[in-house]
């Protein structure tokens, strides 16, 4: 149908690989505003540390904006090659969510199962998001 809104929320989020800290955020767009606001709750969660950001290829992540941003927030981006979601640690904790957290249940409203997946993640241990993430199989690509 012409002018059907499907409504959709975007779950934005990154793993500490070293400590299993995780900050999430929702939002209705994935467009660059919406991943600069990211960057800056990265850079306020993460004050002072030296950040290192593995990002796939969306356009949001590649916007020349974005990539400023990053830069004026201390944040080194690096991209992952395309079409490797195995390489990204939080893709393997989102299709964890999916799998475990969401699946099987009914939903009232997209604003509620969005809450519903990030405290699923939350709630799980520091240690059950490095493993779920991948992090601590001894083949994780990046060594920690």
């Amino acid at each position: 149908m012409t002018g059907e809104h499907h409504a959709k929320r975007i779950l934005h989020g990154a793993l500490n690989v070293k400590s299993g800290e995780v900050l999430l955020f929702i939002t209705d767009v994935w467009n660059h505003e919406a991943h600069q606001t990211f960057l800056h709750m990265i850079r306020r969660h993460w004050r002072g540390w030296n950040l290192v950001l593995f990002e796939d290829r969306g356009s949001p992540h590649t916007a020349a904006t974005s990539l400023r941003q990053a830069k004026a927030l201390h944040i080194e981006v690096r991209f992952l090659p395309r079409a490797t979601p195995e390489l990204n640690a939080m893709d393997h904790l989102w299709r964890h969510v999916k799998g475990r957290g969401l699946a099987n249940r009914a939903t009232a409203s997209i604003d509620k199962a969005a809450d519903d997946a990030c405290q699923y993640l939350l709630a799980l241990s520091r240690r059950e998001r490095l493993q779920k993430a991948g992090v601590l199989s001894g083949n994780f690509w990046l060594a920690t």
